[in-house]
């Protein structure tokens, strides 16, 4: 099939990789957003642009980001206006207009490293520490970043904890940092 059999092959192929990356068959995107199995492979191969409600519903299913949402929009080169749901300015007037929850997510798994990249520049350093996976090979695991004089209240504390460690068998946490209180 040549390129004017496939005029919306770019559109296609994104639905097609969002659709893969949410680990879903043509099967049960189609039977979700209430279109024939064979309807969407057209739309994946480029062969056919969805009608305008159906690239929406196929947005709001995959849950798609905003930015990507516009450019699917635009790759669909509708003549009509971009819906407020997703534009860019709609979003954000949605989104202020509502409560947001985040999480963050914090481990506390212990990580090893057996290797330290220090960059430094006039505000302060960042540490990044390395495991070695295979001879030459090293794997970042963690990466802080520190003033200069956050750094020199660490290197102290580690000599110390060294030396604690080393005469006296002693296996006591770090002490709290200055602005922490216990």
């Amino acid at each position: 099939m040549g390129e004017s059999h496939t005029p919306y092959k770019t559109l296609g192929n994104h639905l097609k990789y969002v659709r893969e990356q949410s680990s879903q068959s043509l099967l049960e995107v189609s039977g979700a957003v209430e279109i024939d199995q064979q309807r969407l492979e057209r739309i994946e191969a480029g062969i056919e642009r969805p009608a305008e409600d159906i690239l929406l519903l196929l947005i709001s299913h995959f849950g798609v980001a905003d930015r990507e949402a516009v450019q699917l929009w635009e790759l669909a080169e509708y003549d009509s206006d971009m819906p407020d749901q997703i534009k860019p300015e709609g979003l954000e007037a949605e989104l202020s207009s509502k409560n947001i929850v985040m999480l963050v997510g914090f481990d506390t798994r212990t990580i090893y490293s057996d290797g330290l990249d220090v960059i430094w520049n006039d505000t302060g350093m960042t540490l990044n520490f390395t495991q070695t996976t295979a001879p030459g090979q090293n794997l970042p695991v963690a990466k802080v970043g520190m003033s200069h004089e956050q750094a020199e209240r660490v290197v102290n504390t580690l000599q110390q904890a060294m030396l604690r460690a080393k005469y006296l068998g002693d296996k006591k946490l770090l002490p709290p940092s200055a602005g922490s209180s216990s």
